[in-house]
């Protein structure tokens, strides 16, 4: 199933014209998360109704899944659903949009680039630039393709959905600032907790699909560098592969953080060569995956 739902999803990606008539489940999901906000993100008890917001968020995800499992014809539209909330084809191709605008300027590649990170892009150079690009490609192939791919292995349709519901929930409402800090802290405790074993894949994944020693050394020697406790390991092994340096400084809502570069004796001077070399990364190990996870299909099926 999960095979043919990621073979969909390098195919079609997110045909446009489709989502043009109906919503895309995740939008479906972002405005729960919301709905969930509005109404519970309030008062003085806002830790508590974080919790209370994201429990049910994953049980109505999970519910949902569960029905889905018993309407006729189940196997079709869960390969559909399950290509859907992959998101690899549409990764590469906005980081590709990114190199491509680079070349085209500075102005479109801070443009492109705000598409796909949270930081402040109208005063980033071009090494800024593609470094967001290069960390935002690394990050979300363990976000958007490897760990949806993991909780259904795991958990069937209930483990994407719920998955993908507490992912978005953590993009829009766990942050650290005033109005977020405490009623979006179940949500982003609850985002480490799903990704702590995808990551740690995903930058494992990388590295084999490189066969790249350096890199899986940089993995280890690089990832607990970063602030996110998951995000540091398959951007140290993106770092390792492509001889990068990446994180470091940045600046969120005009504040410049401290944080240090992943593997730092890398190359700091990047290009929209680099992304576009970030992109061939990520294809390579797609296909790795791929292979990882049809050859049970394969051999089960010659015995």
């Amino acid at each position: 199933m999960v095979v043919g739902a990621l073979v969909l999803d390098r195919i079609f990606g997110e045909p446009e014209p489709l989502w043009d008539h109906i919503p895309h489940p995740v939008t479906v999901m972002g405005r729960a998360v919301n709905a969930a906000d509005e109404m519970l993100n309030c008062g003085g008890r806002k830790r508590m109704m974080g919790f209370l917001a994201i429990g049910a968020l994953v049980i109505v995800a999970g519910g949902l899944g569960l029905i889905i499992q018993r309407l006729p014809y189940p196997d079709f539209l869960e390969l559909l659903l399950v290509a859907v909330l992959l998101a690899h084809k549409s990764l590469v191709d906005h980081v590709a949009d990114v190199a491509h605008a680079l070349r085209n300027g500075l102005p479109q590649a801070r443009t492109a680039v705000s598409h796909i990170v949270g930081r402040d892009t109208g005063t980033m150079d071009h090494s800024a630039v593609a470094r967001a690009a290069i960390e935002s490609a690394a990050e979300n192939f363990s976000d958007g393709v490897v760990a949806p791919a993991f909780w259904f292995l795991i958990l069937g349709l209930p483990g994407i959905l719920i998955y993908r519901i507490v992912n978005t929930a953590d993009s829009m409402i766990g942050y650290k600032n005033d109005e977020y800090a405490k009623f979006g802290y179940a949500s982003a405790k609850l985002d480490d907790l799903l990704n702590w074993i995808p990551a740690r894949v995903s930058a494992l994944l990388i590295c084999l699909a490189h066969l790249d020693r350096g890199a899986l050394n940089a993995v280890f020697e690089n990832a607990d560098l970063h602030r996110s406790p998951n995000a540091g390991w398959s951007e140290a092994a993106m770092a390792g592969v492509l001889g990068v340096a990446l994180s470091g400084p940045r600046s969120y809502g005009g504040h410049i953080t401290e944080d240090p570069f992943v593997n730092a004796k890398g190359k700091r001077i990047l290009g929209a060569d680099d992304i576009e070399r970030s992109v061939r990364v990520l294809n390579r190990t797609w296909c790795v995956l791929l292979a990882v996870l049809a050859l049970p299909v394969l051999l089960g099926a010659l015995l």
